[in-house]
């Protein structure tokens, strides 16, 4: 299923979660959260609207401002087509946070990083903790102080990702994001909750858990409680309208 231009898995007519995407070509396994399967599997109805022209390295490494209307446009058009929430697939957009909730009626979670405050232990893995900047953490609200470990540039993860290449060795990209998070806990012992800033992480999710023995996190699971919690609240007023 397509995951570019207005793709999706959600019914005519009814609200969905809406994800507004950079403009990418490389592989985008279940859990990621490009991935139409991701949602699929989690019974998630959800479009994406794709921002023509943002790149990973626009969006990542050079965090060009002149993005910032694409992306409220492309917020606005999904909520406009019904969409009662609104997600992005890079957790670098968690600078444009408050920008985006200004500009829908609907509840706006940009990133996995906006999780970090709800934690005692924090700790991030990032996809480039050098472009991971003071704002963007301020924007998260990520507690001061928070400890940080990235992908290495010279990795397969990195390297395909950053220069939106059509393939990815899956299982290579695993042991990447694997061993950032081991050099996180090595580093921050106390770290309790691992919070994986990428959205192209969760397909690891499991595999980070194993080898690190401490509770993961990342925008799949942030999404998929969000969806729960509006179901549930949704459910009382569903019954009532049927009496």
């Amino acid at each position: 299923m397509p995951t570019n231009g207005t793709g999706g898995t959600g019914g005519t007519g009814a609200a969905f979660l809406g994800i507004v995407m950079l403009d990418t070509r490389f592989p985008r396994p279940a859990g990621d959260i490009g991935s139409p399967l991701t949602f699929e599997r989690a019974g998630i109805p959800a479009r994406f609207k794709t921002v023509s022209g943002a790149s990973p390295k626009r969006v990542v490494q050079e965090a060009d401002p002149a993005l910032l209307t694409p992306f409220i446009d492309a917020a606005v058009s999904l909520v406009e087509d019904g969409a009662c929430m609104i997600s992005t697939s890079c957790g670098f957009l968690a600078a444009y946070q408050s920008q985006l909730s200004d500009a829908v009626r609907v509840p706006v979670l940009t990133s996995s990083l906006l999780q970090c405050a709800g934690f005692r232990r924090p700790g991030i893995v990032t996809f480039d903790a050098s472009a991971l900047s003071a704002g963007i953490l301020t924007a998260a609200a990520v507690p001061a102080g928070t400890p940080i470990e990235g992908i290495e540039p010279s990795t397969e993860f990195y390297r395909k990702i950053i220069g939106n290449e059509p393939t990815l060795d899956v299982l290579e990209a695993e042991k990447n994001v694997v061993d950032a998070a081991l050099r996180l806990v090595g580093q921050h012992p106390d770290v309790e909750d691992i919070v994986l800033e990428c959205t192209n992480m969760p397909p690891y999710r499991a595999a980070v858990a194993k080898a690190t023995g401490r509770k993961v996190h990342d925008l799949e699971t942030l999404l998929i409680a969000a969806w729960d919690r509006r179901t549930r609240c949704l459910a009382p007023a569903a019954v009532r309208g049927r009496s």
